[in-house]
């Protein structure tokens, strides 16, 4: 056998090789967007505005309005403990309260989500603004790894997270967005800064007040996580001209607060004490 005859053969293995595990390939293996749980998740453009929802309550468009907020949804289940999911709970939670306060009357009330559905977290405060809401309240359950945690707390955004907000704010919007009716793009630099700090004072500290309200009465009607209100850096809560209190109902890992959770009477008991601090909160503001 010849020298260049030798080479050949020796070059022409490889490529045979190749070539069958390519016909294999393609004869047995399964294209990637053939599998079964491949989940494709369209994001909205952040250039988007979620359509807003509707106002229930007196026609009166001088009367308080509340919006609630349905922590997660859609695709974002959430905590879970077995078939029991926080996107759920928070749901059937802030229906509760909705229905509540307006049964009660007087007072106006919007919902971020009132259904399965999944809305980013600036998308849910950017609801309260752009409807001008008087308070909003963002309805969650708490998970932990230990499965003896239990109770509910009431955060409102902390000192940090304040300040981080109205610098993301202001340079997001280029002072040229609304603060409390004023224009910034019609003020200086200095005015402009000091509108949004003193909105933003404003705001915190009817999130203190509101979040104090809950916390008083929820107190020997459920059980407590901790013994005061707390503050954290929650991206939903960081409108800097309404009001914001996040409301941790419950530890859904705890299998008592999960199933207290998702009955009747935890839903009656949250509901009536939120709206009743909701309403002391506004009578407090209106002098009454």
């Amino acid at each position: 056998m010849s020298r260049s005859l030798q080479l050949a053969l020796i070059l022409a293995v490889p490529l045979l090789f190749l070539a069958a595990i390519l016909v294999v390939n393609r004869a047995f293996v399964t294209r990637g967007d053939d599998y079964g749980y491949v989940l494709r998740i369209e994001l909205a453009s952040a250039e988007r505005e979620v359509d807003l929802p509707q106002i229930e309550g007196p026609q009166d468009a001088s009367r308080p309005l509340v919006v609630i907020d349905a922590g997660h949804g859609g695709h974002d289940p959430g905590a879970g403990n077995g078939p029991v999911k926080e996107k759920s709970v928070t749901l059937a939670l802030s229906q509760a309260i909705r229905d509540q306060l307006l049964a009660q009357g007087g007072i106006r009330v919007a919902m971020t989500r009132d259904e399965d559905r999944y809305l980013m977290l600036a998308e849910r405060s950017s609801i309260a603004r752009r409807l001008g809401a008087d308070l909003f309240i963002s309805v969650h359950a708490d998970s932990a790894e230990s499965k003896e945690a239990r109770g509910a707390s009431v955060y409102v955004l902390s000192e940090k997270g304040s300040s981080e907000a109205a610098s993301r704010f202001a340079k997001r919007e280029n002072q040229a967005d609304t603060i409390n009716g004023i224009t910034f793009s019609e003020t200086s630099d200095v005015v402009g800064a000091i509108l949004l700090d003193l909105s933003q004072r404003e705001a915190q500290a009817g999130a203190r007040e509101l979040a104090a309200l809950i916390f008083r009465e929820i107190q020997g009607k459920m059980r407590l996580h901790e013994t005061r209100v707390q503050s954290a850096a929650f991206a939903v809560l960081k409108a800097p001209d309404v009001p914001s209190v996040l409301f941790e109902t419950g530890y859904i890992s705890n299998q008592d607060d999960a199933a207290w959770l998702n009955s009747a009477v935890g839903r009656r008991t949250i509901s009536r004490s939120t709206a009743q601090a909701i309403r002391v909160f506004f009578a407090r503001r209106s002098g009454v």
